[in-house]
């Protein structure tokens, strides 16, 4: 283990989304914090060895999704969907809605221990929650973010 380091892993409740610039959401659960490097095979015509080599292709991020409770009056949700669903003031492409989305894991002095930034993110489904006459749960909506890039920031 390295020097410094703490003794045991971090807990995972203890979290930050910051929106943009200027707007803080708070959410229950953010998932889909990954990505992979496609593999591509080639084996040229002549080679020698009965099988493929592989080398790395194209970087492939996951869509993040959001959550977080329900209530009275609140349709941030909605309203950042709207924005870049729906083309305002002239914007032809949706990009000006496009935005920095900042995620950071804390510890507890609320200080960010690993941050998650994703570039260029915009909503692409808004999920109201599900209805049941027979539950005893507070009402989830869900958020999915699609976005061109995620760095890792130390």
């Amino acid at each position: 283990m390295a020097k410094g380091k703490g003794d045991y892993p971090v807990p995972k409740f203890h979290f930050r989304v910051e929106w943009g610039d200027k707007l803080q959401m708070n959410f229950t659960e953010v998932s889909g914090l990954d990505f992979e490097t496609e593999v591509i095979e080639y084996r040229h015509g002549n080679s020698q060895i009965y099988n493929k080599t592989k080398q790395p292709g194209l970087t492939k991020y996951a869509n993040v999704t959001l959550k977080r409770g329900t209530f009275e009056g609140d349709f941030d949700y909605y309203d950042e969907w709207k924005k870049t669903f729906y083309f305002q003031e002239g914007n032809k492409t949706g990009s000006k809605y496009r935005r920095t989305v900042t995620i950071m894991l804390l510890n507890e002095n609320h200080e960010p221990i690993i941050t998650w930034k994703l570039e260029n993110a915009w909503p692409s489904k808004v999920q109201s929650t599900d209805l049941k006459a027979d539950a005893n749960e507070v009402a989830i909506e869900t958020m999915e973010l699609v976005h061109e890039g995620l760095t890792i920031l130390k």
